[in-house]
C-alpha cells in the first residue's frame, strides 16, 4: 500500500512537498560546488517523501547519452544489484526513465516499473522489490543539464502537486550550476590575468586582489589587503592619484591613468590603470597594466628623436657647407676654365704653325675634359643632395638621339668602330620630358661603349616598351663588341668611383661617376638601367625611361611620313648587317621600297638586273668603306655603267674623313651623309633630290646661331672683376662689331649707367660674385633707379655658378638672362643680341609659365601649315581678327560666374592658339578651361589676366616674326577666310 495513500492527508502531502523543496534550497545555499550540493538534494529529497533511493544522470555530450553520476541510498535499506545495473548502464534520448525525462524536458511518473515496457532495469528492480519511480530534469533556459530519478519500495500513483514542486527545484538547480559555472569562469580568468585585477573599496582600502599583484610587485594578498593602497604610491603621484579617486567617487571612469606603484624591493613601477565605480556598493572595479619597460622605451624613444634631429641638424649644416663650398669651387674653377677655353678658342682662329696649332688644339681638349670632370662632380653631388630636378619641355627623339650619337661618331671613325643608331617606328617622334638629360644619359652609356671597342660596331636601339593614356615608355639599348666585364665587377660598375678596371695601370682614364649619375638620371625618368656581358665578347647596356606624350605626336608622324618619297625604289649597299637593316627600317617607315646588298659587285648585278622602267631603282645609297671595292669606285662604275643608266648616288662617309666630302663633290655625286645617319638628315636628302620641299617644323630644342653680320653695332657695358674674363667677354663682343665698355666691379657698373653716356647703353653683362658690389647687389640698385624712371635696361647674368636653382635666383633678382661660364661663344653672342633688341623670353619677375615654353614657336607653326608661310600668315591674321570677341565673351562670363560659357569660350581660344604653336598661350587657356569646368570659379579672373598676358605677348612675337598682316575690311577678312579653308581642305 503506498505510504501517500488515504492514510496521508492532503495537509500531510502539502508540508511533505514544501519541506523537499525547502531543502532542496538549503543545499544549494549552503554548497559551493554542484558536485557538494547533489548528494545534499537526493538525500533530502528522499528523506522529506519517504523514498529509498535517488540517483543523478548526466549528460555525455560526446556520446550523446546519459551516465549515473551519483546514487543515494537510505541507511536502512540496500540495492547492490539495481544500483551495479544504473552505474553500468546508458540511456539514448527516450529511453528508459531518465532518457523519457531528457527527451521530453518533462518530470516523468511511473506508478510500478515492473510493469513499465521502456524501464530496461525492471527485472532487476522486481528482485530488490522496486517499484515507484519518478524523475525530473535540471533546466538551464529551456535545455536540459541533468536528470534526478527516485524510486520507492510501494507502488504509488503520480502526484501532480509534487511533480509541480520538482519541475520548481530543478529550474532552482539549473541556475545554481549555472551561477556556480560563470564564478568559476570568472575566478580562473581573475586568477590567470596577466593584468593586475582588484576591487577597492570608497575607504581606500583593497578589497580583493588577484594573483597577478604578487608578480608584478611582489606583495601578498595579505600584504595588499591590510594597508591603504595610497602608502603603496609614489609620493610624487599621490595628489594625481586622490584627485583621480575622488572622480571614482563622483561615479566617473578613470581610463589611461598612469602613475608609480612601489615594489616590494623598493624600486618604483609605472602602472597604467582602467577604473569604472560602483556608488551603491561603494566599490571601485579598476585593472592595472605594467607599463614601465614601455615608458622606459619611450624615454629612450624621446632621448633618440632628440638626438636624430640633432644629427639632422648636422647634417643639413654639413649640406648646405658642402653645397656652399661645392658652389664657390665651380666658380673658381669655371673662372679660369673659361680663360682657358676662350683664349685658346680665339688663339686657334689666328694664323699658327702646325706645331702650334696642334699645342692649342691639346690644351683645349683637356680643358674641356677637366670641365666635363667639373660637370660629373656637380651633378653627382646635386643628386646625393636630391637637388637635382628635370625639366619638361617638348623635344624630337630621333633629333635628340642622332645629334647624340653624331658627338661620338668622329671617337668611333678614329678607331674604325662601326657606330649605328636605330630608332624604331613605333617610338612616337615628339615626346615631352628632359632632352638634355636624356641626351647625357645617352652620351655617357655610348661613350663607353665606343671607349672600351676596339673594333666591331656599338648599336644603339630605341623601341617602345609600352604606352599608357598621357605616358610613353621607351626601352633604349647600347650593344658593343668590346672588352666586355667580368661576373664579379658586373654588380659594381654602377657604383660611385668604380670602373671595370680600377688598376693604377688602366687603360682607360675616366672618374668612375659617369654610370652612377646615369642610374640616378634614369631613375628620375621613371627607369631602370642594367647591363649583359661577357668578357672579350661584349656587353649591352639596357636603361628605360618614362615621357608624356606630346599633343603634336600626330603632327610629327605625319611629317615623318612625307608625300613625295613613297614608292621610290632604292638600293642600299653597306657591308654592315646592322646599317643596311637600320637603312632599309628608316626607308620603309617612308613607304619607300628598299633593296640591300652588302657589297659592290652584288649592288652591280642587281642594277644590271633591273632593266625595265618597273623595276629600275631610282637612288642608290652606297657606304664609302667596304672591303675589296669600296664606294667610291662602286659610284664611278654606276656612272660609267650604260646599262644602269643615271642612277643617283647618296654616299654615307664616316665622320672626320673631311677628304671624302670633296671626292663627293669633285666626282658629282648627288649627295653624302655622315655616320650613322639620322632620320632627318636622310629624309631631307631624299625629298631634295625627288624635288620636293625639305622637312619642316621638326621639334628640336637646337640653338640658333648667331647671323654672319649683326643686325647693327651695340654698345656693351660688361662688369667682370677678373681680367682674364673681361678681355676674353670684351674681345668676343668686338670681334662682332660691337663697341664695348669693360668695368671690374658692380659699383662702377651703376656708376656708368647713371652717367649721361649710361642712356647709350643697349645691354649689360654682369658677373656675379665681385668686389665693392656683387652683381645681385649692383642688379637690385639698376632696377631701383629704373622704377622711378620708367626705363628697362636688359641685365644678362655672367656666371661660373651651375648649382640647382642658380638660374631662377638670378631671374627673380632681376636679371633678364642668365649665361654660365666657360662662355660659349655662339650663346654669347646670340644671348647679348637677343636682349639688346628686346627679345626678352623671361620676365625679371616669375610668371606662371615654364621658362622652357616659347611664346610662339614659329616652327611648330609651320608645320600645321606644311612649311607654307603665306598660309601661316594668313592664319595668324585671322587669329589676331577673332581673339578680341573671344577675350570679350571670356571676360562677360567671368563677370557672370557663368562655368558652362566660360569653359566653352576658352575651350575654342585654346584650339585656335595651339594651332600658332604658342605652347605657353595654349596651356594658359587650359587652365582656364580647366578652372570653368570645376564649380569653384574664385580663380578665374586672375587666369584671364593670365591668358590675355600671354595673348599680348604673342602679337608681339607675330610682330618680331614678321607674319602680322596689314588690317583689312570685313568683307576682304571674310574671302580671306574661305580662302584659307579652300587652301586647308586641299591639303
Amino acid at each position: 500500500m503506498a505510504a501517500d495513500g488515504p492514510a496521508s492527508s492532503p495537509g500531510d502531502l502539502g508540508k511533505r512537498h514544501l519541506t523537499a523543496e525547502h531543502v532542496a534550497a538549503r543545499a544549494l545555499l549552503e554548497a559551493t560546488t554542484m558536485d557538494e550540493a547533489a548528494p545534499k538534494i537526493l538525500e533530502a529529497i528522499c528523506l522529506a517523501l519517504g523514498w529509498e533511493h535517488g540517483a543523478l544522470w548526466v549528460i555525455d555530450r560526446e556520446a550523446d547519452v546519459l551516465r549515473c553520476a551519483m546514487i543515494w541510498n537510505s541507511p536502512s535499506t540496500r540495492f547492490p544489484e539495481f544500483e551495479a545495473s544504473s552505474r553500468n548502464a546508458t540511456f539514448r534520448r527516450g529511453v528508459g526513465l531518465p532518457g523519457r525525462v531528457w527527451a521530453s524536458g518533462q518530470p516523468a511518473w511511473i506508478p510500478d516499473v515492473t510493469r513499465d515496457k521502456n524501464f530496461p532495469r525492471g527485472q532487476t528492480a522486481a528482485r530488490e522489490g522496486l517499484h515507484a519511480a519518478f524523475g525530473f530534469p535540471l533546466m538551464l533556459r529551456g535545455d536540459v543539464l541533468s536528470v534526478m530519478e527516485f524510486f520507492s519500495r510501494e507502488i504509488r500513483e503520480p502526484d501532480r502537486d509534487l511533480l509541480s514542486t520538482l519541475t520548481a527545484v530543478g529550474n532552482q538547480v539549473g541556475m545554481f550550476i549555472e551561477r556556480r559555472r560563470a564564478q568559476e569562469e570568472l575566478d580562473r580568468f581573475f586568477t590567470l590575468s596577466l593584468d593586475m585585477i582588484c576591487v577597492a573599496g570608497f575607504d581606500g582600502y583593497f578589497k580583493r586582489v588577484n594573483p597577478a599583484w604578487l608578480h608584478q610587485l611582489g606583495y601578498t594578498e595579505r600584504e595588499l589587503l591590510s594597508r591603504p593602497y595610497m602608502e603603496l604610491v609614489h609620493p610624487d603621484d599621490r595628489e594625481a592619484t586622490l584627485a583621480q579617486a575622488k572622480r571614482l567617487t563622483e561615479g566617473k571612469d578613470v581610463v589611461y591613468f598612469e602613475n608609480r606603484y612601489f615594489h616590494k624591493d623598493g624600486t618604483a613601477r609605472w602602472l597604467l590603470w582602467a577604473s569604472t565605480p560602483f556608488p551603491e556598493q561603494r566599490v571601485v572595479y579598476a585593472t592595472a597594466r605594467d607599463i614601465t619597460e614601455r615608458k622606459a622605451a619611450e624615454d629612450t624613444n624621446a632621448r633618440l628623436v632628440r638626438e636624430l634631429e640633432s644629427a639632422k641638424r648636422q647634417a643639413e649644416d654639413a649640406t648646405a657647407a658642402k653645397s656652399a663650398f661645392l658652389a664657390n669651387m665651380s666658380h673658381e674653377i669655371r673662372t679660369p676654365l673659361n680663360a682657358i677655353i676662350g683664349m685658346t678658342t680665339l688663339a686657334l682662329d689666328t694664323r699658327l704653325s702646325a706645331e702650334q696649332k696642334h699645342f692649342l688644339t691639346t690644351v683645349n681638349s683637356s680643358a674641356a675634359s677637366l670641365l666635363e670632370i667639373v660637370n660629373d662632380v656637380l651633378d653627382f653631388s646635386k643628386i646625393e643632395a636630391n637637388r637635382l630636378d628635370l625639366d619638361r619641355a617638348e623635344f624630337d627623339l630621333r633629333e635628340t638621339v642622332g645629334d647624340t650619337a653624331k658627338v661620338l661618331a668622329l671617337r668611333a671613325a678614329e678607331k674604325g668602330v662601326e657606330l649605328a643608331c636605330d630608332v624604331t617606328p613605333g617610338v612616337p617622334q615628339t615626346l615631352i620630358g628632359d632632352a638634355g638629360r636624356l641626351r647625357q644619359v645617352v652620351l655617357n652609356v655610348l661613350g663607353n661603349a665606343v671607349k672600351f671597342t676596339e673594333h666591331g660596331e656599338v648599336v644603339l636601339r630605341v623601341t617602345r616598351e609600352d604606352a599608357e593614356s598621357d605616358r610613353v615608355r621607351l626601352h633604349f639599348t647600347v650593344s658593343d663588341t668590346g672588352i666586355g666585364i667580368p661576373d664579379e665587377k658586373l654588380a659594381r660598375v654602377f657604383e660611385a668611383f668604380m670602373q671595370a678596371d680600377n688598376s693604377t695601370t688602366r687603360r682607360y682614364g675616366g672618374t668612375g661617376l659617369g654610370l652612377a649619375i646615369t642610374r640616378r638620371l634614369v631613375e628620375l625618368m621613371g627607369g631602370r638601367l642594367w647591363v649583359e656581358s661577357q668578357v672579350g665578347r661584349g656587353s649591352t647596356f639596357h636603361f628605360t625611361a618614362e615621357f608624356e606624350r606630346s599633343p603634336n605626336s600626330e603632327v610629327a608622324a605625319s611629317i615623318a611620313e612625307p608625300k613625295g618619297v613613297e614608292g621610290l625604289k632604292v638600293l642600299v649597299v653597306d657591308d654592315n648587317s646592322t646599317n643596311r637593316r637600320i637603312l632599309e627600317q628608316m626607308l620603309a617607315s617612308w613607304r619607300v621600297k628598299p633593296t640591300a646588298v652588302p657589297d659592290a659587285p652584288s649592288a652591280l648585278a642587281t642594277l644590271r638586273r633591273a632593266k625595265s622602267d618597273a623595276q629600275r631603282f631610282d637612288l642608290v645609297i652606297s657606304d664609302c668603306q667596304m672591303p675589296n671595292v669600296d664606294g667610291f669606285t662602286l659610284a664611278r662604275q654606276i656612272k660609267g655603267d650604260r646599262q644602269v643608266g643615271k642612277i643617283p648616288v647618296i654616299m654615307l662617309t664616316s665622320m672626320g674623313r673631311a677628304e671624302d666630302a670633296a671626292r663627293c663633290k669633285k666626282m658629282g655625286l648627288e649627295g653624302y651623309l655622315t655616320k650613322p645617319v639620322k632620320h632627318s638628315d636622310l629624309l631631307d636628302t631624299l625629298t631634295t633630290l625627288v624635288g620636293i620641299p625639305a622637312r619642316r617644323g621638326r621639334v628640336r630644342p637646337s640653338r640658333k646661331r648667331p647671323s654672319r653680320v649683326p643686325s647693327r653695332a651695340l654698345r656693351v657695358l660688361v662688369a667682370e672683376d677678373n681680367a682674364v674674363n673681361r678681355q676674353l667677354v670684351t674681345t668676343l663682343l668686338k670681334k662682332r662689331g660691337h663697341r664695348v665698355t669693360a668695368v671690374e666691379d658692380g659699383r662702377a657698373a651703376v656708376s656708368a649707367l647713371e652717367s649721361a653716356d649710361g642712356r647709350k647703353f643697349d645691354v649689360v653683362v654682369m658677373d656675379l660674385q665681385m668686389p665693392t658690389m656683387s652683381g645681385f647687389e649692383a642688379v637690385q640698385a639698376i632696377r631701383t633707379r629704373e622704377h622711378h624712371l620708367g626705363t628697362h635696361m636688359p641685365v644678362i647674368a655672367l656666371t661660373a655658378h651651375a648649382m640647382q636653382g642658380d638660374r631662377e635666383r638670378c631671374l627673380e633678382a632681376g636679371f633678364d638672362g642668365y649665361l654660365t661660364k666657360p662662355i660659349e661663344v655662339d650663346r654669347l653672342v646670340t644671348t647679348v643680341e637677343r636682349f639688346a633688341d628686346g627679345g626678352k623670353a623671361v620676365a625679371s619677375t616669375p610668371s606662371n609659365h615654364p621658362a622652357t615654353e616659347a611664346i610662339f614657336n614659329e616652327r611648330a607653326a609651320l608645320s600645321h601649315m606644311g612649311g607654307d608661310r603665306r598660309l601661316l600668315k594668313e592664319i595668324v591674321g585671322l587669329f589676331r581678327s577673332d581673339y578680341p570677341a573671344s577675350l570679350r565673351t571670356i571676360e562677360q562670363a567671368v563677370g557672370r560666374q557663368d562655368g558652362e560659357a566660360l569653359r566653352s569660350a576658352a575651350h575654342k581660344l585654346k584650339g585656335s592658339i595651339a594651332t600658332l604653336g604658342a605652347v605657353a598661350g595654349c596651356r594658359a587657356a587650359a587652365e582656364l578651361e580647366k578652372i570653368a569646368a570645376s564649380d569653384d570659379l574664385s580663380e578665374a579672373h586672375t587666369a584671364y589676366l593670365h591668358l590675355r598676358d600671354h595673348i599680348d605677348r604673342l602679337n608681339k612675337a607675330f610682330v618680331t616674326a614678321g607674319l602680322v598682316a596689314p588690317r583689312r575690311h570685313a568683307t576682304r577678312n571674310s574671302s580671306r577666310r574661305r580662302s584659307v579653308r579652300r587652301r586647308r581642305s586641299g591639303r
